[in-house]
């Protein structure tokens, strides 16, 4: 059942190899409903990095197939391995100058830093006042613990204290628990370590079109033209987004 599930294009790699994460991206290339979902993730994050006035770099963290920079080119994209980005940074050790920022853009990035509480001071440092960090990532609501820790290959470990998980050799080594134990679980602890760091807004992401596609480790369980009646399905679903969302987008402005 899990190789018939697996999409066609990803049989043939190991898991988290390079190949593996090019057979993902040309298979996310071909969902309708998967580009609806990026694209809509990409209109988040830019709104967020156009609130922030002023002069600074927008720079994306693991730009991976979010496609951001093919609307704004002036985007800096960057990953921890060379490739098609225009630099390499690790989000613990951000090669920018104090307050030289004016957004910082994440998606599906934010649990995948080994230690996020590296990353947001680093976050603090490098952003200007009136900055802005945007991310997508993953939710955390009953669906989506059920989702992320039984069906999806990365952990989602909700219970653990710390905000950090060992550092291994693969690009899979993760806790898509992240967000939800920073911004919400330990609030007050984010807000005593980064007090210039403001939690402006959360918002639920269209979940039921995305797990009809298959999102980008399954084969699509709906037909090319039936993508606008899904698309219409979660406006209508939207109530239950506290119980089933798996992605939400948050906005942290810098004071």
């Amino acid at each position: 059942m899990k190789e018939w599930l697996t999409h066609p294009l990803l049989r043939p790699h190991a898991m988290g190899t390079p190949e593996w994460f090019a057979a993902q991206s040309r298979m996310a290339g071909e969902k309708p409903l998967i580009q609806r979902c990026y694209a809509l993730w990409r209109d988040l994050l830019l709104a967020d990095a156009g609130s922030a006035a002023g002069a600074g770099l927008i720079v994306e963290l693991g730009a991976g197939m979010s496609g951001l920079k093919a609307l704004r080119p002036e985007v800096v994209t960057s990953d921890v391995v060379p490739g098609a980005v225009d630099l390499v940074a690790d989000g613990r050790r951000l090669p920018f100058r104090d307050c030289s920022l004016r957004a910082l853009l994440l998606t599906h990035v934010f649990h995948h830093i080994p230690d996020v509480e590296a990353f947001l001071g680093e976050a603090s440092r490098v952003l200007r006042p009136g900055g802005v960090l945007s991310l997508v990532d993953c939710a955390h609501t009953p669906f989506s613990r059920f989702f992320f820790g039984k069906i999806h290959p990365e952990p989602y470990r909700h219970k653990d204290a710390a905000w950090s998980f060992p550092e291994g050799h693969t690009l899979l080594d993760s806790n898509q628990a992240l967000t939800w134990m920073v911004f919400e679980r330990d609030r007050p602890r984010f807000e005593a370590l980064f007090p210039q760091l403001r939690i402006e807004g959360r918002r639920w992401l269209p979940w039921f079109s995305y797990l009809l596609s298959g999102g980008v480790n399954l084969r699509s369980f709906v037909p090319p033209g039936c993508a606008g009646a899904a698309r219409a399905a979660d406006a209508l679903l939207r109530p239950l987004d506290p119980v089933c969302a798996i992605h939400w987008h948050w906005t942290i402005r810098k004071r």
